[in-house]
């Protein structure tokens, strides 16, 4: 994806409440050989942007007083209760720079396993992301989680992911994090009311 970005020339809290005002978001781009950049964005042009998946796990194509540079979104300070981007952050990526990003988990298939198809069970999505660590240029826009061979009692764990070559998971100290599990129908067990209980007990007495 691409997207415009302009120098800021003005900076400080009252600078960025102009800017906001004006219809413009202000950012900051860092890392590589260059020093870090303020730089402001168009907010509509960055907000239909934002609501789009590949922009916050892509590498993406920023182009800056005429040049381009490969950039990959880190964070976003949205406003608490509007529709508002207060202020973004990018990073400088090349094909030698190393990252560790959250990617997104698309799951596939989940209809003809047989925990659903023949157990009539649910699959329950543990996880619906997972921080990955590759290169730049490995980084995909998101991991297929494919559900079609599960089986009742059975879960899916993050060493059943299948990750190209040179794309590790990042597991925070957890040996082998639980992605989804077969959940089981709950059988309905239909139990007569109290007051027909009642009713029924005193029916015998009286029949006595």
């Amino acid at each position: 994806m691409k997207f415009i970005a302009f120098e800021r020339q003005t900076q400080g809290t009252g600078a960025s409440r102009r800017l906001r005002k004006a219809g413009r978001t202000p950012g900051i781009v860092y890392g590589g050989s260059a020093a870090p950049q303020k730089i402001e964005l168009d907010h509509n042009a960055l907000w239909q942007a934002i609501q789009k998946e590949a922009f916050h796990t892509s590498v993406l194509e920023m182009e800056l007083g005429g040049q381009s540079a490969k950039v990959v979104l880190r964070d976003v300070q949205y406003h608490p209760f509007k529709p508002q981007v207060l202020h973004v952050d990018f990073q400088r990526v090349d094909e030698t720079t190393r990252l560790r990003k959250k990617v997104p988990l698309h799951f596939l298939n989940a209809e003809n396993s047989p925990a659903v198809k023949a157990d009539k069970c649910l699959i329950n999505h543990v996880l619906t992301e997972i921080e990955i660590e590759c290169l730049a240029t490995q980084l995909p826009d998101y991991i297929e989680v494919d559900l079609g061979n599960l089986h009742k009692g059975q879960s899916l764990h993050a060493s059943d992911l299948k990750l190209a070559a040179g794309v590790k998971i990042v597991t925070h100290g957890k040996l082998n994090p639980t992605i989804a599990t077969v959940v089981e129908p709950v059988e309905e067990v239909v139990t007569a009311p109290a007051e027909a209980k009642a009713d029924d007990k005193k029916g015998k007495k009286g029949k006595k």
